[in-house]
């Protein structure tokens, strides 16, 4: 997998606005299946990993894509301020498919559908993720993993589509729930 950080500074609530940067028009939308770690782990094998998890949740790794691209680093595309939906609930994994596998994962603007998929198709499941990320770094309670996005993101269409301001991205997954976010142009 692709691996990048986030600051928590980019994070924000399943009800907040999404601050589109002023530097930018090139807003983009990632549907995600969030990991929620609950024990310290590092070296963890994938047999295991699974038991590392605390829960679930919904996230959106709202991306601006030029800055994403300036160089081949992601960091400064993937962690602008108050760009990052998470929540709203966290849902234990006594309460879905082992690994939170098979459950429909969707995103809209506007009420149009962009992206509609389900979790069985990550390129990365939970386990090999956490199995993964923990072979680079340990691991600690509360941090997120995003799990990749399905395809339909604006970058990928022809012709791109981009956030504007006044819009509203719904991320919903199967059996979690739903973010809803309106996009605000942020002050320089």
């Amino acid at each position: 997998p692709t691996l990048f950080a986030k600051y928590d500074g980019s994070l924000i609530g399943a009800h907040d606005q999404i601050h589109m940067p002023p530097v930018s028009d090139d807003l983009d939308w990632e549907a995600e299946l969030a990991v929620v770690v609950g024990r310290p782990g590092r070296h963890v094998p994938r047999e295991k990993a699974l038991a590392h998890v605390a829960g679930y949740t919904v996230a959106n790794d709202v991306t601006v894509r030029d800055w994403q691209h300036r160089t081949r680093e992601f960091l400064s595309g993937k962690t602008f301020e108050a760009t990052t939906p998470v929540g709203p609930v966290l849902v234990t994994p006594d309460e879905l498919p082992p690994g939170a596998s098979g459950l429909d994962i969707s995103c809209s603007v506007d009420g149009h559908t962009m992206q509609k998929s389900n979790t069985a198709d990550l390129l990365f499941d939970v386990a090999d993720t956490i199995a993964y990320i923990s072979t680079v770094i340990t691991l600690l309670p509360g941090d997120l993993i995003l799990t990749g996005t399905p395809g339909g993101v604006g970058a990928g269409r022809d012709p791109k589509v981009f956030l504007r301001p006044g819009q509203e991205l719904v991320t919903a997954v199967e059996g979690i729930g739903e973010l809803r976010n309106t996009v605000v142009k942020d002050r320089l």
